[in-house]
């Protein structure tokens, strides 16, 4: 099958190469980066030209402009996705302006470039459009067929769970990165290695990345602030001399 790729961060990098691996066509289009001349096309409609699938992999805010651009060169025979870590807004997009005439489904590849390195089992998240569930269907067997585990949400119900998860990890890690913390692991234990994964992925990470999953998540800012208020409560109880704050086991 043919892709065009709209962008080629670290992400759009690291999906035409596994897209690559599986044989596919890609051909990608970002002014902003640097790509191989043997992907590199200079339109978007070269890009679209014969294409099956359109993958909207830019960020997040750019992502309506992109859209606008496009869509007088998009047609019934192209699939489009996005690729983003929030759903909610980029689903919106989407179904705005594709609507019924184009076939769309959100989606959210839980990897990226170092996950993809270490070799780690993939999945996605997929978030079908109502008008569009022949689309979904085949999202599903396209990321399937690239090794994945695809995982159907609402759009609503991942940006909730990404502010829990993503988004808190990100920025736990963010103040341990500013802190300095984790440069030095010569005598870290094991409890604090899976730390040094998140830290490694902030550092890692595209840059714009960290904003998008804070502050387009509509549910990341009541998220962070309940993980402040819970800290500041045990950090009382700790100089209060509580001797009650083991961590208690997990429900069984």
């Amino acid at each position: 099958m043919i892709f065009a790729l709209f962008g080629h961060g670290r992400f759009g990098h690291a999906f035409a190469d596994l897209l690559q691996r599986a044989s596919h066509v890609v051909r990608i289009h970002d002014p902003q980066a640097e790509i191989p001349a043997v992907l590199a096309v200079p339109t978007p409609a070269d890009a679209l030209a014969g294409a099956d699938w359109v993958v909207l992999a830019m960020p997040v805010p750019q992502l309506e402009p992109a859209l606008r651009e496009l869509r007088p060169l998009l047609d019934a025979r192209h699939t489009v996705i996005d690729v983003g870590s929030v759903k909610e807004h980029p689903c919106t997009l989407l179904d705005k302006y594709l609507g019924e005439a184009i076939p769309h489904a959100g989606t959210h590849p839980l990897f990226g470039p170092l996950s993809l390195a270490r070799g780690e089992p993939l999945r996605t998240v997929l978030c079908a459009s109502a008008r569009h569930p022949l689309a979904a269907e085949r999202t599903r067997a396209l990321f399937e067929s690239l090794g994945c585990t695809v995982i159907a949400q609402d759009a609503a119900t991942h940006d909730r769970a990404m502010a829990k998860t993503h988004a808190l990890a990100f920025f736990i890690a963010r103040a341990l990165v500013e802190m300095g913390v984790g440069e030095d692991l010569s005598v870290a234990p094991p409890s604090f290695l899976g730390l040094a994964n998140m830290l490694a992925a902030v550092r890692g990470d595209a840059g714009h990345l960290f904003a998008a999953i804070q502050r387009e998540n509509p549910y990341a800012g009541a998220a962070r602030a309940e993980l402040l208020e819970h800290l500041a409560a045990i950090h009382r109880r700790l100089l209060a001399g509580d001797e009650t704050l083991a961590i208690p086991p997990p429900a069984p």
